[in-house]
């Protein structure tokens, strides 16, 4: 299943006619529009599904769509939803207004003309997909159905309908709104036309005929249906039955086969029989020897039943890597179940290394209570988890309350450049250490261990940020609220003699990011890796420290070392085999950006059971993704489980809002933390009282976060890992930042709600966060400054 998706606004206005008739063309239309008018405007969003019906809305300024006749064979229904139109085909000239529905044929002379800017919705449905459901095929003339009454009505709403959600609708959604469709179409069309789908009954004949069509879909699943059945049924004789099929210009055999093959087409791409055997589906819908039913199957549909159900498996596996933006496939509850429990036991050996390794990090001598002390949590294969949280993960560090720790947080990308990046440096060798033997850090993601879905690996990258903890607060608990103080962050130089005393991040603009499929220049698709060389601090004389780019490269399929190839950036850590890319020099040539490192990643454990994907943000924090989390800042979290157990990853050298193409400047960094926790007790009257989100200070304002889905764990339930990716927008991003600034300005500030609205109109600024991971964010920024008392 493909989903294109088109604006005029890609391209300079001199380029917008021609790249509009490209795009037409390819969807069986010829644009008739004045090629000087630099005006044009156009959009379109269009998916095609494995059975081949295409399904676009399309909206443009005034012009005319001309039906291109060497197009594939096929009828085109064409329902208004906005403008002025009139249909043009042979002696016919037919106003069409808002809601009416137009149907032709490809292979007939027809346009569309519209008066004014226009909003369309087109099905294409394949021919074979309705003469399956007809006697004789369609002789299909271009008409008009109204939309104001009867079944043009209904047929009319129901298209309105699909409409509204052709671009989130799912393969498997699909695959039923296909039958829907072609019956729909049938059952209009059928009495629209004058001659129907009986040309040569006689009325009387047609409504027998009607009848006794009517009695085969009811019986279609018993072997013994039979002419003399039938004529029994209606009291006729077999010969007269036989003469009606005849005159409607087939024969009862080959209309009675040609029903059954669509009912076990049907089913073999449906997923609810997907259980269900080749055989015992023939034997279902009527017919009795396999052999025959395979060999008649594949005259018509041009391949086994087998072969046929298998294409439309790998179909939908296809889509699924495509569409779900990195997270756990669509209904996936038994999969999730089935991760938790290959987790606990995979992860047997790595809690054991956790005890093992405590005594290494905790080499101070125990604590005193009320005295803060210093920690060090240095980033080993013993001391991060990748790509998950969970609040049964056993902490490698425990503090109290004002203690300070430094923490060293490797980015996963660092395998994108291993000389620059990895070698030479023990922590980070440790961490992605990969022989075809072993890897030290199997799981990462919070998939399966035994990869059953992809087969990319443990974990199998659903979820992908190495986190250094998790670390336990003492006396934290539920309802209090961690304060994480980022007091300092340096960047991580480069073990490597040959690039001794310097700092690197890559960027990856890859397949999850935004522009994906807005690709102007080929080769389309692409992922692209920008490996950055970072001033690692500031100069002396206190000038900002700057990124520049080295060189980039085409990501090219990559082989890890066991064995598994990778043809997109799918899995956190493979090393890429320089010798299978070209680095591109002289990039960016004269651009310096400024560094503003933070870390994309900090997190408390969700209170939910099981491994939890560190890509969506949510309200216990984690991968917020915002540039302001960085020095000086102070983040806070609710506590959700005991101990609280946080957790350091993604750390950016640098990022914009939005993390447009996938990433950041990804670039390991090492950073001082003072935590704080904040007793329930003692929340009255603070600005984070009640919290719910996570919230970010700094010296001049307040950061409030907030998400498509504020908490899409409990909002979603078992399936929260794969609907979070599928329907997640930034109007629900925006919406939710709206009502969590409002409460912050009216229960912290004393506002009414009618004060907070305005202020928020006039004086609050809204910025979109990130839309690359998952669970969408927009972010308010309420200035201190704006109240009388600074803060």
């Amino acid at each position: 299943m493909d989903l294109l998706r088109f604006t005029t606004e890609s391209y300079p206005e001199v380029e917008r006619v021609r790249e509009w008739s490209m795009v037409l063309d390819r969807l069986g239309w010829y644009s008739r529009l004045d090629a000087s008018d630099r005006t044009l405007h156009g959009t379109l969003t269009s998916q095609t599904s494995t059975g081949g019906f295409e399904l676009t809305s399309l909206a443009s300024v005034a012009q005319t769509l001309e039906l291109k006749a060497d197009h594939a064979d096929s009828l085109m229904i064409v329902l208004l939803l906005d403008g002025d139109a009139t249909l043009v085909a042979d002696d016919l000239r037919e106003p069409v207004g808002v809601h009416d529905i137009v149907y032709a044929s490809s292979q007939q002379a027809a346009s569309i003309a519209f008066a004014s800017s226009f909003r369309v919705f087109v099905v294409r449905v394949p021919r074979d997909a309705v003469n399956a459901r007809v006697l004789s095929p369609f002789s299909l003339r271009a008409a008009r159905l109204s939309g104001e009454a009867g079944i043009g009505h209904v047929f009319s709403g129901f298209l309105r309908s699909v409409a509204e959600s052709v671009e989130s609708l799912s393969a498997g959604e699909l695959r039923p709104l296909e039958l829907a469709l072609a019956e729909f179409l049938v059952a209009s069309l059928a009495g629209h036309e004058r001659k129907g789908s009986f040309g040569g009954l006689t009325p009387s004949q047609a409504a027998i005929f009607s009848r006794v069509c009517r009695l085969i879909e009811a019986s279609l699943g018993d072997p013994a249906l039979s002419v003399a059945m039938l004529a029994k049924e209606e009291r006729v004789s077999p010969r007269y039955v036989q003469k009606l099929f005849e005159t409607a210009g087939q024969s009862f055999s080959t209309y009675l086969r040609s029903r059954r093959l669509e009912r076990c087409r049907a089913e073999l791409v449906d997923p609810l029989y997907e259980k269900v055997s080749v055989s015992d589906i023939c034997f279902r819908w009527g017919f009795n020897d396999p052999a025959h039913f395979s060999r008649v199957f594949r005259e018509r549909y041009g391949a086994s039943p087998r072969t046929f159900r298998h294409e439309a498996s790998l179909e939908i596996a296809r889509h699924l890597v495509r569409r779900i933006s990195r997270g756990l496939p669509v209904n996936a509850p038994a999969l999730l179940l089935q991760a938790k429990q290959a987790g606990a036991e995979a992860d047997a050996d790595t809690l054991v290394a956790l005890d093992n390794c405590l005594d290494a990090v905790l080499t101070e001598a125990p604590a005193q209570r009320g005295k803060p002390r210093h920690h060090l949590l240095r980033a080993t294969a013993n001391t991060v988890h990748w790509g998950y949280f969970s609040h049964d993960l056993k902490p490698v560090l425990e503090v109290q309350s004002g203690d300070t720790v430094t923490i060293e947080a490797l980015t996963q990308h660092a395998a994108d450049d291993w000389e620059r990046m990895v070698a030479g440096d023990p922590g980070a060798e440790s961490v992605f250490h990969w022989t075809s033997e072993r890897k030290n850090v199997n799981r990462r993601g919070a998939g399966p261990m035994d990869a059953s879905i992809y087969g990319r690996g443990a974990g199998e990258g659903f979820g992908v940020h190495i986190c250094t903890g998790p670390i336990a607060v003492r006396d934290a608990e539920p309802g209090d609220v961690l304060e994480v103080r980022i007091v300092d962050i340096h960047a991580r130089p480069c073990a490597n003699p040959k690039f001794h005393g310097r700092a690197f991040g890559s960027n990856a603009a890859a397949w999850w990011g935004f522009h994906y499929r807005e690709l102007l220049t080929e080769p389309k698709p692409r992922e692209v890796v920008t490996i950055y060389e970072i001033d690692a601090e500031p100069a002396d004389d206190g000038v900002t420290a700057y990124a520049r780019a080295v060189y980039n490269y085409r990501w090219t399929p990559q082989r890890d070392p066991f064995g598994v190839l990778h043809p997109t950036i799918d899995y956190p850590g493979v090393p890429v085999d320089h010798s299978t890319v070209v680095e591109n020099h002289n990039i960016l040539k004269n651009v310096t950006i400024p560094v503003r490192p933070h870390f994309g990643v900090i997190a408390v454990a969700p209170q939910q059971d099981g491994l939890i994907d560190s890509i969506p943000p949510s309200a216990f924090g984690g991968n917020l993704d915002n540039w302001r989390v960085g020095r000086g800042a102070s983040v806070y979290l609710p506590v959700g489980v005991a101990g609280a157990l946080l957790s350091i990853g993604d750390p950016h050298a640098s990022q914009g809002d939005s993390e447009l193409c996938g990433t950041a400047i990804e670039c390991s960094l090492t950073g001082d933390f003072e935590l704080v926790l904040h007793k329930k007790k003692t929340l009255t009257d603070q600005p984070f009282a009640d919290l719910t989100y996570p919230l970010v200070e700094t010296a001049e304002e307040w950061v409030l976060h907030g998400f498509s889905h504020p908490n899409y764990l409990a909002e979603f339930g078992t399936s929260a890992q794969s609907d979070v990716y599928q329907k997640s927008t930034l109007d629900q991003a925006m919406r939710d930042a709206f009502i969590k600034t409002r409460r912050f300005l009216m229960s912290t500030k004393g506002l009414s709600e009618d004060e907070a609205i305005s202020l928020m109109s006039v004086a609050v600024d809204f910025g979109v966060t990130q839309v690359v991971d998952g669970n969408w964010g927009v972010h308010a920024i309420i200035r201190k400054a704006l109240f009388a008392s600074g803060s």
